[in-house]
């Protein structure tokens, strides 16, 4: 295992955000068909009260995402994806010129017009660069912060992708290999995404959790993306709606394991966690 340089901080377009304290990422999708909220903000105005919300909230990071990722999501065009997320990024930005915002794509040419026009801070891939060849060279020339998460194949197919012979194994050499290619790039704000519920049974990603502070030993900030997802309402057999508690509990077990970012639904309520589990320290 190589070793890396510990990141206290994360530089996002010229602004510095502290990683001394775990921070909340406030997902706002602006897809029709996200698998909790999608179809709630496709409007203008309803993107700006959500951002509003989050904001209000305590929300350190604000997370746009105008490409669904759910198992099995219909596929759409860079012109589509162009369309909604610059819409958005226009009217979060004249309201809301300071806040520091991520933007969920895997698409370089997106995310280098959203960095250079919109001042994105974040870029946030679920595809680590495996679906967009010029993504890493992106980052690096831009010099903001970069969330790669772990994914085997695209949304349409990674669940038919969940053979592993070991998965922390494969899952630590997957992230060695990108960190490395990232680094002699020389892109410096790198974040690692384990990637619950992508291209993984419900059995891996309790395995992953189990695991969590494994990734500690990459130095890096580690992000956690669990919100009412899947590996939570299915085992307890409610919906996405009523899987709040269950994500609270998963937040509290990822805090204590070492997780520095948790990308959430619920900002007030991952805020908490946060207060609470630094009680204990």
């Amino acid at each position: 295992m190589q070793t890396y340089q510990k990141r206290t901080s994360i530089n996002c377009n010229g602004q510095l955000i502290s990683l001394e304290a775990p921070i909340v990422m406030a997902i706002v999708n602006i897809t029709p068909d996200s698998f909790y909220d999608g179809g709630k903000y496709t409007e203008n105005d309803l993107i700006v009260k959500r951002v509003a919300q989050v904001i209000r909230e305590g929300a350190d990071i604000v997370d746009i995402g105008a490409y669904s990722s759910r198992p099995g999501a219909t596929h759409i065009t860079e012109k589509e994806e162009s369309k909604r997320i610059f819409s958005a990024l226009e009217v979060i930005r004249k309201k809301f010129p300071n806040i520091v915002i991520s933007i969920d794509t895997f698409r370089s040419t997106i995310a280098k017009k959203a960095i250079e026009e919109f001042q994105v801070g974040m870029i946030n891939d679920i595809s680590a660069g495996n679906m967009d060849v010029k993504m890493f060279e992106t980052i690096a020339n831009l010099q903001v912060s970069y969330v790669m998460m772990h994914l085997k194949g695209t949304p349409q197919n990674m669940q038919q992708n969940t053979v592993y012979e070991n998965i922390i194994k494969e899952i630590f050499s997957y992230f060695t290999d990108k960190i490395s290619q990232l680094k002699l790039l020389g892109a410096n704000d790198i974040i690692i995404d384990p990637g619950f519920g992508f291209s993984k049974s419900l059995e891996h990603n309790y395995q992953l959790l189990s695991m969590l502070e494994k990734f500690q030993l990459f130095d890096l900030p580690l992000l956690v993306g669990v919100s009412r997802k899947s590996m939570i309402y299915k085992p307890l057999q409610i919906s996405p709606e009523e899987a709040l508690n269950g994500t609270t509990a998963l937040h509290t077990i990822a805090l204590q394991k070492g997780a520095n970012i948790l990308r959430v639904h619920d900002v007030k309520e991952a805020r908490e966690i946060i207060q609470i589990n630094k009680m204990l320290q």
